[in-house]
């Protein structure tokens, strides 16, 4: 199945897409982590449109092939505004997976008001309370390597070494993620203006405390407004999402659920796609498809 390229308008940038399906069917939109791309969800949305949903997989603003702002506008409010944006475009409301930085820019949006943003959500890895020491280890990572690497073979080692994953047989893959410059280097697909002004900040633990506690605010009022189906899916090696974390947020969110995935960790689509595929699909099943909200329902 090949995806149709389409273009989003986001909160004043171009935001690239892919839609998988019919644009009849009820829409599925999936948001991927910091320093990921779209490519992430394939395997996720060949399985959602089997299944009779449309997906639309979707680049934040300087990841992959979305625009990149000219100013460095990587505020969480921007974030939550393209959530904003790409949720208008659709007739309908649609479902939306969020994992990591998708998942809190869907928490924020909602943070804006009582009316319902989604038909339905899915968090992946990613609660109002987070753990920093996971977090520190994500951004140390995100963080070390800005001159990019010599070929694709020492970037598959060091994913490799940080994951804890085998390295797959081939390399193309990380064609996804990295991009092949001028000079013969291969760097990350996203703008490392991202961690300008965050960077520092999360890995000195006394530095972060105040604004930490602001964005979990933040994130924890958007949990509040919840009125809608709502399925954390946790990987049971996370060191970012504790079982805590994701009972609180089931506490805050009536009629919400999580469940762990087994042997992965923060990537959880990464580490367990099938396991990961199977429930999200189990939570959509759930849905009553011929009962989706219209626009004017959910405004």
């Amino acid at each position: 199945m090949t995806p149709a390229p389409i273009t989003l308008r986001g909160g004043g940038l171009n935001l690239a897409a892919d839609r998988w399906g019919s644009r009849e069917d009820p829409p599925v939109v999936f948001l991927h982590g910091a320093g990921q791309s779209r490519r992430a969800w394939d395997e996720a949305a060949r399985a959602v449109v089997a299944a009779g949903w449309q997906a639309v997989t979707v680049d934040h603003r300087g990841h992959g092939d979305s625009d990149w702002p000219e100013e460095s506008d990587y505020d969480w409010d921007h974030f939550a505004d393209d959530v904003d944006a790409i949720i208008d475009g659709f007739d309908v409301a649609p479902v939306v997976v969020g994992a990591s930085l998708g998942g809190m820019s869907a928490l924020l949006a909602q943070a804006r008001t009582d009316t319902p943003r989604f038909r339905a959500l899915v968090l992946v890895d990613v609660t109002p309370r987070m753990e920093l020491r996971g977090v520190q280890r994500i951004v140390g990572f995100m963080s070390a390597h800005p001159d990019g690497f010599d070929t694709l073979d020492q970037a598959a080692a060091v994913i490799a070494e940080f994951t804890g994953r085998p390295r797959p047989d081939s390399n193309e893959g990380l064609r996804q993620v990295l991009r092949h410059g001028d000079d013969g280097r291969w760097r990350w697909h996203w703008d490392l203006r991202f961690l300008d002004g965050r960077a520092d900040e999360i890995m000195d633990a006394e530095r972060n405390t105040a604004r930490t506690e602001a964005i979990r605010r933040r994130l924890l009022e958007g949990a509040g407004r919840i009125r809608v189906p709502t399925l954390v899916v946790r990987g049971a090696q996370s060191d970012l999402v504790s079982i805590e974390a994701a009972q609180e947020f089931v506490d805050v969110v009536p009629g919400s659920r999580f469940v762990d995935v087994a042997d992965a960790g923060h990537m959880v689509a990464g580490d367990q796609n099938d396991r990961f595929t199977a429930a999200v699909l189990g939570f959509l099943d759930d849905l009553d498809q011929s009962a989706a909200p219209s626009r004017d329902q959910t405004a």
